[in-house]
């Protein structure tokens, strides 16, 4: 549990993931390259003071995870690797400032993008809002996985089940690990002061994926198209504080 100066680190470190996904958001174009996103995270993390929380974690090369298309999540930058018109690129950044981890994601459409890489993206969205509006002191891991779940179900989507939410404070990951698919009345109980990331991977087509042979690329079994959306939330007694929230500055620049 995080209380006093603590959260408000977090509360720091957390601003200054959004931010660096805002401004990452603003420089998306038809031929930049991941490799160019890659390069940007890196130099705005450390204006903002802070450092990539993902480079070096268990291995990974990058500063940031881009997730392009049918990629569902630890896509790695790569410079030959550059986005087209109609592309959808989901953007993972996570700072770690003064000890403390924010983590963000969002997906976001390159130029005019097809009517289901619109729907995927529209629905991602939402399956992270209806996760965070059930985070609350009290409610259970299994409420979030549900309503996630049923949203999807209800859009014609999937959700994938191999990768979920996280605690989140000192280290990047800790647990508890938060389910993106469940039932409502199970798993353990959210305390006021906890800290976790909901991030839901929602696919166009089925829920099954397959690890590419860089070991780190989540792909879509079926080719379908992925997204994903992540906050980093505090518990309260009453519902939650969205730590990464920046919604303004990134609705200018998701056309989706």
């Amino acid at each position: 549990m995080f209380k006093g100066t603590e959260v408000e680190r977090l509360r720091r470190a957390s601003q200054a993931a959004a931010g660096t996904l805002a401004f990452i958001g603003s420089k998306l174009a038809p031929g930049v390259s991941t490799g160019d996103i890659d390069q940007w995270v890196r130099e705005d993390t450390a204006r903002r003071g802070g450092k990539p929380s993902q480079l070096g974690y268990h291995g990974f090369p990058a500063t940031v995870c881009t997730s392009r298309n049918q990629v569902v999540c630890h896509g790695v930058p790569n410079p030959e690797e550059r986005l087209a018109r109609g592309d959808i690129i989901n953007v993972d950044v996570t700072t770690n400032l003064e000890g403390y981890h924010g983590d963000t994601s969002a997906t976001f459409c390159i130029g005019e993008v097809s009517e289901d890489a619109r729907r995927i993206v529209d629905v991602a969205r939402r399956c992270r809002d209806a996760g965070i509006a059930v985070v609350r002191h009290g409610a259970r891991l299994g409420d979030i996985g549900a309503a996630i779940e049923e949203l999807a179900r209800k859009e014609g989507c999937s959700v994938v089940e191999e990768f979920g939410g996280h605690g989140i404070g000192h280290q990047m990951h800790t647990p508890p690990t938060v389910p993106h698919t469940g039932k409502r009345g199970t798993g353990i109980k959210l305390r006021s002061g906890m800290v976790i990331t909901v991030e839901p991977m929602v696919n166009l087509g089925r829920p099954e994926i397959r690890i590419l042979p860089d070991g780190w690329t989540v792909v879509t079994a079926d080719g379908s198209l992925s997204a994903q959306f992540e906050h980093t939330l505090l518990v309260t007694a009453d519902g939650c504080e969205i730590l990464t929230r920046q919604e303004p500055v990134l609705s200018l620049n998701v056309a989706c």
